[in-house]
């Protein structure tokens, strides 16, 4: 039987229950109990959606643009104007944003992959994501910045390693712009989870898992997730740990291991 879990638990409505039509499978996250995430939210019915009364996490933070170069950050913040509204018809908390804009298909590349992340880049990614706190704290939400990994399912993204956001974060340190820590992305690419954890702290938005490899639920890969809830705990960690992966089988079944992996015998 499942425990208690140590952590407030959200569910990726686009990699689950996929045979339901889009409105049901939110209606069953809600359902069992966990928040509810949303990707592209520009394809939705969101007065629909907001009807539903499910607790939302996190959503799509921008439509185009991207962090490296000044007419992609300008382009980013506007879009990013109209993901606040969006937000706000749901009331959704954390607004995900990434280094580059993804194609929006399930391989997520990037428009414009990047080879190499030049210094120009880095000073233009710090200052879009300081505008960014600007609207985030002007309107009561947070950017959260997604890791990406480079090696599997998004080469050419600038930044995308863990070790890049937690810098432009950290550098930034303002409250509207917060790291979304995805640990599946971080094992592909960088590893050693439990000392990265601890090294985010108090950057941490909020963190996203799926297990290594196949990006399936926590219990079918590599991944220790009971040490990682831990170590969750031990930095004093509260907020939500969100689930991003398939189901290697049945959907429910995986819900209850990813309940399981973050609960308390």
């Amino acid at each position: 039987m499942t425990g208690t879990p140590m952590f407030p638990l959200a569910v990726t409505t686009e990699m689950l229950f996929l045979d339901l039509p889009y409105l049901d499978r939110v209606r069953r996250i809600h359902e069992l109990g966990f928040q509810v995430e949303m990707w592209d939210w520009t394809v939705k019915d969101l007065d629909a959606v907001a009807a539903i009364g499910a607790t939302w996490s996190t959503m799509t933070g921008y439509i185009h643009g991207d962090l490296y170069d000044e007419d992609g950050g300008r382009t980013l913040l506007e879009t990013a104007k109209l993901s606040v509204e969006a937000a706000a018809k749901l009331g959704c908390p954390r607004l995900v944003v990434h280094g580059a804009e993804l194609d929006g298909s399930r391989n997520g590349l990037p428009f414009r992959p990047q080879a190499v992340t030049t210094g120009r880049m880095w000073l233009n990614a710090y200052r879009t994501l300081d505008r960014l706190a600007d609207l985030g704290e002007a309107n009561g939400v947070v950017f959260c910045l997604e890791n990406l990994n480079l090696y599997v399912d998004h080469p050419g993204v600038p930044f995308g390693k863990a070790e890049d956001t937690i810098t432009l974060v950290g550098t930034l340190d303002r409250p509207g712009v917060r790291l979304m820590l995805d640990l599946y992305h971080a094992q592909i690419g960088e590893g050693n989870l439990i000392e990265l954890v601890r090294k985010a702290g108090r950057l941490i938005g909020e963190i996203q898992v799926a297990d290594v490899p196949g990006r399936m639920e926590p219990g079918t890969g590599e991944v220790n997730w009971p040490a990682v809830a831990a170590a969750l705990e031990g930095i004093g960690y509260t907020g939500v740990v969100g689930l991003e992966s398939f189901a290697s089988g049945d959907a429910g079944v995986a819900l209850e291991r990813f309940r399981a992996a973050f609960s308390r015998a």
